[in-house]
């Protein structure tokens, strides 16, 4: 279990503590105690989701200069989503501090992705709420840097090779296939040079530390060039 306060955890002290305690009541403790709607999370998710989805496309776009809006897009897609916000949520215990109705309390909430996810992006518009744009994006770029560094570097990745496929084969059945160019480098750290063909034509080649990494990137290039 992580330790310490959960202000500790978070890496931000709350000024109003009662925009916190919003953050992490669920709808389910709401409508158990018979309290006002606006008394649980959902609203400030809401404005979580809006802050999140700037400051990391704000992110991209200041460390990928050379990336195009459609890759940047996809990366948004990447970090801003379900299991990367229960991973932030489970490294600071945010399910420790959640307040749930008793059933779904019984039925596993605090450890519920959907839950805990929108938590986050809860304590993300509190904190900004509470001390300003800057804390709030203080608070996203310390706990979702290892999973921008991830997509980033392509350990995270969309499946380029099914969406090219899906987007040759549209109006029919289009040959593709990947052929490995080159490797280089010792057995215990090689790295493959792999080409995609599509109709006998070359569209775009890539590289990575395993065949199938190497026919992602490839497959990533054909998609950005869109021939």
């Amino acid at each position: 279990m992580t330790k310490g306060s959960i202000f500790t955890r978070i890496g931000y002290e709350f000024n109003d503590k009662s925009l916190f305690e919003t953050a992490v009541t669920h709808s389910s403790y709401t409508r158990e105690n018979n309290m006002p709607q606006s008394s649980c999370n959902e609203r400030l998710e809401f404005l979580g989701d809006a802050y999140l989805d700037i400051i990391i496309a704000e992110e991209l776009y200041s460390r990928l200069p050379e990336e195009n809006e459609g890759i940047l897009t996809k990366f948004r897609a990447l970090i801003v989503c379900g299991p990367s916000l229960a991973e932030v949520a489970r490294k600071i215990d945010l399910g420790r501090e959640l307040k749930l109705g008793k059933g779904e309390e019984q039925a596993g909430g605090r450890d519920r992705e959907s839950i805990i996810a929108n938590a986050v992006e809860a304590v993300i518009a509190a904190i900004v709420m509470d001390g300003g744009y800057a804390k709030g994006r203080d608070f996203v770029l310390e706990h979702f840097e290892k999973r921008i560094r991830d997509v980033i570097s392509g350990k995270i990745h969309s499946d380029y090779k099914s969406e090219l496929q899906e987007y040759y084969q549209v109006n029919g059945p289009v040959e593709i296939s990947y052929e490995l160019i080159n490797e280089e480098g010792p057995d215990h750290d090689k790295t493959f040079h792999v080409r995609v063909m599509v109709g006998g034509l070359q569209k775009g080649s890539g590289s990575g530390k395993s065949k199938k990494e190497a026919e992602q990137n490839a497959a990533r290039e054909a998609l950005v060039k869109g021939e």
